[in-house]
């Protein structure tokens, strides 16, 4: 498919009820209620607090391919994108007709409900659900791991989000869109089915390097296997870690949403018309590793206080729920030459003191919503 096609796609069907961060069960459910006449929708299992996990099927090709969506409760980006996707597939476009003719998807939007609603990482155990593939100790993993042995796909998308603080590579270009196809062994060895799933995000990269150049990354292949992608690669199953990432001033994700979007059926599409076998693997290895070269703001040429040297201040956005939305709070991480950083905001003290909200010294750890510098308030939230 071509690019202009797909954003004409997605301009259309993006459900507008799903915005910024902020993602729970209570937000889909009138969603999946509208997709009953038109999908396969079911209750597939609990999670720890008896939230009910579900899946949506579409489809009814031969070529099965597994989705899932929020094993870290607030990595919410590739879910807003599923129902995208979904608004796309239950249309009546002629152009994404033959990926239903050609594939059965499996989706299983959010996996983790009780961390959805907490915003946190981790169940409601306390568990990542992404280190516990092997000893499958929570009600959330056993319910992937159902689905995937009776679904047997052929194709596996693990869906989820990274922070702000990554680069490709050690350039000054976030890394708004990542992939991995995941290593099964401790050698990382490039086995048949990891060159599958390296030919599909080669795929991916070459439509997204016509949007976001230089903004795709490829994110760390080192080996645990009590990661879920890791263990299904393990077991022979093409798999492809999907990373949503921070765009330019986007930290409602909402631009992001729309490569995860647009690589979804750039994917799906190629699937659907390819008998997919890992020979076109080699270029995904031009695309860049990952590195972490970013801070949200960097406030350069500061002074601490009267006898200080000129320095540099970095500072990170701390997410917190608050009445049901996302806020962000800028903590100060680093005081230090940050030469080789970059900040999604970068502020020139002009070698003047900066100081806190109460007109005191910079410190570590501590949280401000402005800074005074040269005697002036400068805002760090952002607007």
């Amino acid at each position: 498919m071509k690019v202009e096609a797909i954003l004409t796609l997605f301009s259309k069907f993006k459900e507008d009820t799903l915005h910024h961060r902020y993602i729970t069960n209570d937000h889909i459910e009138p969603l999946l209620k509208k997709l009953e006449d038109s999908v396969d929708i079911r209750t597939i299992g609990e999670s720890v607090l008896k939230r009910p996990i579900y899946s949506v099927t579409i489809g009814t090709g031969k070529k099965r391919i597994l989705m899932w969506s929020q094993m870290h409760g607030n990595e919410s980006t590739t879910t807003k994108a599923i129902f995208d996707l979904l608004n796309t597939f239950i249309s009546a476009e002629a152009s994404v007709k033959h990926i239903l003719e050609a594939c059965t998807i499996y989706i299983v939007p959010i996996l983790n409900p009780d961390g959805a609603k907490a915003f946190t990482r981790v169940n409601a155990n306390e568990v990542d659900l992404n280190r516990d593939a092997q000893l499958r100790t929570q009600p959330e993993s056993k319910v992937l791991r159902t689905v995937f042995e009776d679904f047997n796909p052929h194709f596996c998308y693990n869906l989820h989000g990274q922070r702000t603080i990554f680069s490709v590579g050690k350039t000054n270009k976030p890394a708004t869109v990542s992939f991995l196809a995941p290593a099964q062994d401790e050698a990382c060895t490039i086995t048949p089915n990891r060159m599958i799933a390296m030919e599909i995000i080669s795929k991916m990269n070459d439509m997204l390097q016509q949007v976001i150049p230089n903004q795709v990354g490829v994110y760390d292949d080192a080996f645990n296997l009590n990661c879920v992608g890791d263990t299904f690669q393990s077991e022979n199953r093409p798999t492809i870690l999907f990373e949503a990432g921070h765009y330019f001033n986007d930290y409602g994700r909402e631009q992001t949403r729309k490569y995860i979007y647009m690589s979804y059926l750039t994917s799906l599409d190629y699937i659907s018309k390819v008998n997919v076998d890992g020979s076109l693997y080699k270029s995904y290895f031009n695309i860049p590793e990952n590195d972490k070269c970013f801070l949200d703001i960097i406030i350069r040429n500061a002074k601490i206080d009267l006898n200080s040297e000129v320095t540099d201040i970095g500072i990170q956005f701390q997410e917190r729920l608050v009445d049901n939305r996302i806020v962000f709070s800028p903590k100060v991480e680093k005081i230090e030459n940050l030469e080789l950083y970059y900040g999604h905001r970068e502020i020139d003290a002009k070698e003047h003191i900066v100081l806190d909200a109460d007109f005191l010294p910079i410190k570590i750890n501590h949280e401000n919503d402005f800074v005074i510098i040269n005697n002036k308030k400068t805002p760090l939230l952002l607007k």
